[in-house]
């Protein structure tokens, strides 16, 4: 059995058990999941859908779309979510990379969407809005309630997601039916994941962590899900005494310690903590104890891979640290410039390999062959050491990554809307030290002489061309760039110079 649709409802519970709740009260079983989705996987293939063909998908989070989701999944298509937060000029881009079959928007966009000459070549610009509704719906309500899932490889696709990288436009990462079942396998047994969990669901459904960990998780476990529109600490704080688990990012954390409510009594039901997509500090962990006695057990990921490591479920979940690699994936520390591996204790680049290691780059076959060692190791670019017990450190990462709220900003793009403005030198973007974000976007810039720019106005230009995670917190204006003797910026002299911008 290969197909990530089948290796998942292979474990389905039965069909009267309640897969989703939402706040309002919606609720969803199993049986519901199965039909739904053979529903919409008819109206998928009716529009022209298929095997290998792309949908792109930028949607607010309803439980239709995680519907949506496995639907394209089971017509054989490669699934290709979208940050809601992109803008018009971004998934012009994505469209004309992808090609994808079918687009499937908010309908307050759809008739923009389908103006863009990069639509084209696209077969049906579908339409679904937060509260489930939309015209794909209403398709796939004429077609049964049955559908026999399309045939699949372990090697074929199941999505492309896009990451950023330090230079040139986003890529798409290449996930496999295999990727993102075995990583989903491996989580249910490394977590102790089982049908009587109920996960507090209030991560994206764009982003691998929301998407792939939690809810593939949950599915491959017959658990359930409370299903949140987004983070809001009260409404969490409100759900505990009803779950046993929760996934985030340290910003949940944060403000949760922030709330007068947290303490052990909320929590008494509650069996994992979990935390990723950005690094936990060492004091939010210890306060996150303090206060309700349980210890965060935080992972280390990428979209390229999947979850990569895991501090113990039972054991030391040592705070700084992200564990030690998952079952089936092999980690390595080695020097960046020769690739030889390095012994325990010493700083270098992670590579991986393992069933959870994507494809490669979407139409990038020589960004795809240098990323990868002959021997089929990925470079993650990340930096990290391992420490004598075996647990292994981030340490930083190679290409000046920055990593905000769980997402990847390259400094690239934002320097380059910032230097096209009129009376603008030149940029630098810089990534710092944010008690919730984990890493805050901030630039450092140089104007013309004579010339004044306000900070605000830097960011209101901004606003109109990039996705709100990308924008920088704070802007500061300088009357030259540090540069090191061969002409480079040095943006380590720029992150130690405003390091404490943000407490």
């Amino acid at each position: 059995m290969t197909s990530l649709y089948d290796r998942i409802a292979a474990r389905f519970p039965d069909p009267a058990k309640t897969f989703l709740t939402t706040l309002e009260g919606r609720a969803f079983t199993y049986g519901d999941l199965e039909s739904e989705s053979a529903r919409m996987a008819g109206a998928l293939v009716d529009l022209g859908v298929r095997p290998g063909d792309r949908v792109a998908v930028q949607v607010q989070k309803s439980p239709e779309a995680l519907i949506l989701y496995l639907a394209c999944v089971r017509a054989g298509a490669a699934y290709l979510p979208l940050n809601t937060a992109y803008t018009l000029a971004e998934l012009a881009y994505f469209i004309s990379d992808a090609e994808p079959a079918v687009v499937v928007v908010d309908p307050a966009v759809r008739d923009q969407v389908a103006a863009l000459p990069e639509a084209g070549g696209v077969a049906s610009v579908e339409t679904l809005d937060q509260a489930g509704r939309g015209s794909i719906v209403d398709r796939a309500t004429g077609f049964p309630a049955t559908f026999a899932t399309v045939p699949r490889a372990a090697d074929d696709l199941a999505a492309i997601l896009y990451t950023s990288g330090t230079t040139g436009r986003s890529k798409g990462a290449m996930l496999t039916q295999q990727n993102l079942a075995s990583n989903a396998e491996v989580l249910v047994d490394s977590w102790r994941f089982t049908g009587d969990d109920v996960l507090i669901h209030a991560l994206p459904i764009y982003h691998t962590h929301g998407l792939f960990v939690a809810t593939n998780t949950v599915l491959m476990a017959g658990g359930s899900l409370l299903f949140l529109p987004k983070f809001d600490a009260d409404t969490v704080l409100d759900l505990m005494p009803q779950a046993t688990a929760m996934m985030g990012v340290p910003t949940f954390y944060t403000r949760l310690i922030d709330s007068p409510r947290l303490d052990r009594d909320v929590t008494r039901s509650m069996r994992l903590f979990t935390s990723g997509s950005a690094p936990l500090l060492a004091e939010t962990h210890r306060a996150f104890e303090e206060k309700t006695g349980h210890r965060i057990l935080e992972r280390y990921g990428m979209t390229e891979t999947n979850m990569n490591t895991s501090n113990p479920y039972e054991g030391e979940r040592r705070a700084g640290t992200v564990g030690f690699p998952l079952p089936g994936v092999d980690l390595r520390i080695v020097n960046p410039d020769s690739g030889a591996e390095l012994p325990d204790g010493e700083i270098g680049v992670i590579e991986v390999k393992g069933p959870n290691v994507f494809k490669g780059y979407w139409r990038m076959p020589e960004k795809t062959a240098a990323e990868f060692r002959p021997d089929g190791y990925f470079i993650t670019g990340d930096v990290s050491f391992i420490d004598p017990d075996g647990y292994v450190h981030i340490v930083g990462r190679a290409k000046d990554l920055i990593i905000s709220g769980g997402f990847n900003v390259y400094p690239k793009e934002v320097e380059s809307e910032i230097d096209d403005m009129e009376g603008v030198v030149e940029s630098a973007v810089i990534g710092l030290p944010h008690r919730d974000f984990g890493e805050g976007v901030t630039a450092v810039v140089v104007c013309e002489k004579g010339v004044v720019l306000e900070e605000e106005h830097v960011k209101a230009r901004l606003k109109e061309r990039l996705a709100a995670y990308k924008l920088p917190k704070r802007v500061f204006f300088v009357e030259e760039l540090p540069r090191n003797t061969m002409g480079k910026v040095q943006k380590n002299v720029l992150r130690e110079s405003y390091a404490d911008t943000y407490g």
